[in-house]
């Protein structure tokens, strides 16, 4: 069995969670021993990660040859609200298409069973998996030296209390609520990693990062070599999102065994659980205790147990663990 993941149009998301998708699929199958070509006609299945104007097309081409197609649901409707500028109006619309998109494979495979009950939902009529999009445990890993290069590049102080977050600068993201909590703990550093399209980010938000408090600073897009070097060097990692059908920074920081905090949206239910190996939030009021029982070292021990529990729920998404995964998928189609 032989795998062709297509790429077309892989510069428009390289920056974003399905780029990132893209890149662990061929590590994923590379480690449960498949064979991925670059060669159209050599493929068996044919994976595809985007709802671009031409991927349903290709889907279409693949399956007139007689090979088997996996549409990964990376995109819903709920998480293209609140996103880009005019992204509600057009939201139903983009809902139409993404199903005619996912239409076009012989079976979809979405990051978690809250998406895939979501996608479901719609009507595709295919066998719809839920598969983590995983993460790499081997690279994203807690090192001193890595720690130390972090606050080096950002010329943080030793002991100064650091938080990250990450993801595009729109209001789904939680940039609003990133900035409130940012302005309560004045004595903070708080990092955003990630941007966005300039042009489509609403007046709203960039009038929000236009007056932000002196303590935040916005790092832009980095290679994942400093997010990871960041992950074992901040103090702690919050996510503001509001909605995800995944979040592979939640993976990458829990992997780097950084106390986390994340948001308590219903596509966490079912795998991460408050108090075990992250903390989960509503608002700033809440954000800002989280943080603060954190950054004051009062409960070590309980905040060890948590990033600890964290990185064995990274190990059971890693590359190998979700490839094995996947091989079994794909080859259910021949069945």
């Amino acid at each position: 069995m032989k795998v062709y993941i297509y790429k077309g149009g892989q510069s428009l998301v390289a920056k974003s969670g399905v780029g990132s998708a893209i890149r662990h699929q061929e590590k994923m199958l590379q480690a449960a021993g498949v064979i991925v070509t670059d060669i159209w006609k050599e493929a068996d299945i044919v994976q595809i990660n985007t709802v671009l104007p031409d991927s349903p097309l290709v889907a279409q081409r693949a399956r007139r040859q007689g090979k088997k197609v996996v549409y990964y649901g990376h995109s819903t409707m709920e998480d293209f609200k609140n996103s880009f500028i005019g992204s509600n109006l057009v939201a139903p619309l983009f809902k139409k298409w993404i199903r005619h998109c996912y239409r076009q494979g012989d079976v979809v495979i979405t990051p978690t069973e809250y998406s895939r009950k979501l996608l479901m939902s719609y009507g595709l009529h295919r066998k719809v998996y839920s598969l983590t999009n995983g993460v790499d445990t081997d690279f994203f890993h807690k090192t001193e030296q890595a720690s130390g290069q972090f606050r080096v590049l950002f010329h943080i102080p030793v002991d100064k209390k650091v938080v990250i977050s990450a993801g595009h600068l729109i209001r789904r993201k939680g940039i609003l609520d990133f900035l409130e909590t940012a302005r309560r703990m004045p004595d903070v550093l708080f990092l955003w990693f990630g941007g966005g399209n300039h042009a489509l980010i609403p007046e709203e938000i960039k009038r929000a990062v236009a007056e932000k408090p002196e303590n935040v600073i916005f790092a832009g897009f980095v290679p994942s070599i400093i997010l990871r070097d960041a992950y074992s060097g901040a103090d702690a990692f919050a996510f503001f999102s509001y909605e995800e059908t995944e979040g592979i920074v939640v993976l990458e920081a829990l992997s780097c065994e950084i106390p986390v905090i994340i948001r308590d949206i219903p596509v966490y239910d079912e795998w991460l659980e408050d108090g075990v190996q992250v903390r989960k939030a509503t608002d700033p009021d809440s954000y800002e205790q989280a943080l603060r029982e954190i950054l004051s070292g009062e409960r070590q021990e309980e905040v060890l147990r948590r990033t600890r529990a964290g990185r064995a729920l990274a190990e059971e998404h890693s590359m190998k663990a979700t490839g094995e995964r996947l091989y079994q998928i794909e080859q259910n189609l021949y069945q």
